[in-house]
C-alpha cells in the first residue's frame, strides 16, 4: 500500500476539498500535515493567529473521524523530506495556492520530491478556476475585470460535487507531533487576540451556518451591503481566506436559495468573481501584491510611512467614519468593505500616503487576509491598479456618513468620545491596543488631519502634475 502525505495550508474543510479526495483516494494510509513554514512565519499578526485557529478547529474534525493532524515546524522541503524518511510515504497532496512566496515555495517543494522519485501532486482547491484557465479570445490573460467576469460566468462553474468523507485511512503508527500551543502564534498580537477571537466563526461549521444565514437575506444584499451598522453582508470573506468553505459551495448555496434570480444573488456572485479576479492577476502578475500596476504611478509623490499614517493606524484622524473603521478593524480582525475603501482613499489621496503602507497595516490585522484580494484592494482605491477607481474619485467621509450613517450609529458605536455610553465593542478596542498607544475611551477627540476639501485639491493637483 502507499502512503500519502496531505500537506494542508488553507484547506481547513472537509467538503468540496479536491485536495483531501486526491489523498484518500491514494489507496493507503493517508497522514494530515500542517508545516509552519517560511511562508506561514511571514504572516502578519492577525493572520498568523487566524491560521493557528483554523489548523486547531480542522485538528479537532480529524479526531472526530479517527484521523489526526502532524504538526511540524521548519522549512518546508526539509520538514516534508523528513516526515517522508519517518512514514514511508511516496505520495504528498496539496491544494494550490498562488501568491509568489507560496509558489516559490511550492514549485521547490514539487521539484525536489520529483527528484526523490515521490509522487508530488498539487491540485486545485481555493478557486473556481484555475487563473491560466480563463483567457481573452487572442489567449493570455484579462487585465479587465468586466469581460472577464463574462468569460467565467459563460462556463459551467458547477463541478460535481465532493462529500465530506466519513472516515480517512490512518497508518499503523504515528510520526511525532508538535504541540500548537507550542507555536505560541498569538503573540504579536499581545492581548489583541483574546478580543479579536469573540468576532471570529471559525471552522467549516461555523462558515456554513453563516452562509445558511445570509441565504436568507440575500435579496436584500444590494443595499444592506453598504451599511456598516447592520450585517448585510455574508462575512464569509474570513471563512473562504482559510479554506473553510470553498467558493463552489458559496455559489451552489447563493443560486440555489434565489434560483440565482435576485439582483442581490447577482451582485454577490460578482464578488466571488472579483476575487477570482484578483488572483487571476495576481498569478500572471505576481508583483501586483507589492508594486503598482501601473507603471506610471511610479512617479506619483506618495509619501512613505509618516505621523499621519501612524494616527490613520490608531483611528485618531479626526474624521470619525474613517476612524470607526479602522477601530472595528483592530477590534474584530475585519472592516466593512465600503469602509475599507473610504479608509484606502482618505490615506493614499487625502493624506498622500502610499498604498503600500495601508496594505502592510491591513496584512498585520486582517483576519479574513487574502494576499490577492488585499494588494488589489488597495491599488483599486488609490488609483494606480486594475480597473482602478479614476484618481479623480475621491471618496468624501462626510458624505459617506451622512449617506450611509446617517443617525451615527456605526460611529457611535466605535468611537467612545463620540457617544454618551461607552459600547461594548468600543471597550473592547480600547482592551486590545497596544498600552504604549496611550489611549482612553475620556480623551478629547482630535481635530481633523486634513481638511477634506483641501486634501483632494492637492491629491488632484499631484495627480495632474503626474499625468503632465
Amino acid at each position: 500500500m502507499i502512503t500519502t502525505l496531505y500537506w494542508i495550508r488553507k484547506d481547513f474543510r472537509f467538503s468540496d476539498n479536491s485536495a483531501l479526495l486526491t489523498a484518500i483516494n491514494g489507496d493507503g494510509p493517508v497522514i494530515p500535515v500542517c508545516i509552519l513554514d517560511e511562508v506561514v512565519e511571514a504572516y502578519g499578526a492577525a493572520p498568523k493567529w487566524r491560521w493557528s485557529e483554523g489548523v486547531r478547529q480542522f485538528s479537532g474534525m480529524l479526531e472526530g473521524i479517527g484521523s489526526k493532524l502532524v504538526l511540524r515546524r521548519g522549512d518546508a522541503l526539509q520538514t516534508m523530506r523528513a516526515l517522508i524518511k519517518e512514514t514511508g510515504a511516496s505520495r504528498v497532496v496539496w491544494g494550490r495556492q498562488y501568491d509568489r512566496a507560496a509558489k516559490a515555495r511550492d514549485t521547490e517543494v514539487k521539484a525536489a520530491l520529483k527528484n526523490d522519485s515521490v509522487d508530488a501532486i498539487s491540485v486545485r482547491n481555493h478557486l473556481l478556476f484555475e487563473p491560466w484557465d480563463i483567457e481573452t479570445k487572442t489567449g493570455g490573460p484579462y487585465r479587465v475585470y468586466t469581460p472577464f467576469k463574462n468569460a467565467c460566468l459563460a462556463r459551467d462553474i458547477h463541478d460535481a460535487d465532493m462529500p465530506a468523507p466519513t472516515q480517512i485511512p490512518s497508518p499503523n503508527s504515528w510520526p511525532k507531533s508538535d504541540e500548537l500551543s507550542d507555536w505560541n502564534l498569538s503573540a504579536a498580537m499581545n492581548r489583541g487576540a483574546e478580543i479579536v477571537a469573540n468576532y471570529s466563526a471559525i471552522g467549516e461549521q461555523a462558515a456554513l451556518k453563516r452562509l445558511d444565514t445570509f441565504c436568507a437575506k440575500v435579496s436584500d444584499y444590494v443595499t444592506a451591503r453598504d451599511v456598516p451598522s447592520v450585517v448585510g453582508t455574508s462575512r464569509l470573506s474570513e471563512n473562504l481566506a482559510w479554506g473553510e468553505i470553498s467558493p463552489l459551495t458559496i455559489w451552489k448555496a447563493i443560486t440555489a436559495c434565489t434560483e440565482g434570480q435576485s439582483k442581490g444573488a447577482q451582485v454577490y456572485l460578482s464578488e466571488i468573481l472579483w476575487r477570482e479576479f484578483a488572483y487571476h492577476l495576481m498569478h500572471h502578475y505576481p508583483d501586483i501584491i507589492d508594486s503598482n500596476w501601473r507603471d506610471e504611478w511610479d512617479a506619483f509623490p506618495w509619501r512613505s510611512d509618516n505621523d499621519d499614517a501612524e494616527h490613520w493606524r490608531r483611528g485618531m484622524t479626526g474624521i470619525p467614519f474613517v476612524d470607526a473603521a479602522m477601530r472595528e478593524l483592530y477590534t474584530t480582525g475585519t472592516m466593512h468593505n465600503r469602509l475599507r475603501m473610504l479608509t484606502a482613499s482618505l490615506l493614499t489621496k487625502h493624506l498622500m500616503t502610499h498604498w503600500r503602507v495601508g496594505e502592510q497595516w491591513f496584512s498585520e490585522c486582517l483576519t479574513d487576509w487574502d494576499p490577492a484580494s488585499n494588494a488589489m484592494g488597495w491599488q483599486w482605491a488609490a488609483g494606480s491598479g486594475p480597473d482602478a477607481s479614476p484618481f479623480f474619485r475621491i471618496f468624501n467621509p462626510e458624505t459617506q456618513m451622512n449617506k450611509f450613517d446617517p443617525k451615527n450609529d456605526y460611529v457611535s458605536n466605535w468611537i467612545a468620545e463620540m457617544s454618551e455610553q461607552t459600547s461594548q465593542d468600543a471597550q473592547n478596542f480600547y482592551a486590545a491596543i497596544p498600552r504604549g498607544w496611550k489611549m482612553n475611551p475620556d480623551q478629547n477627540y482630535p481635530e481633523a488631519l486634513v481638511d477634506l476639501k483641501a486634501g483632494r485639491e492637492r491629491a488632484l493637483a499631484a495627480y495632474k502634475d503626474m499625468r503632465s
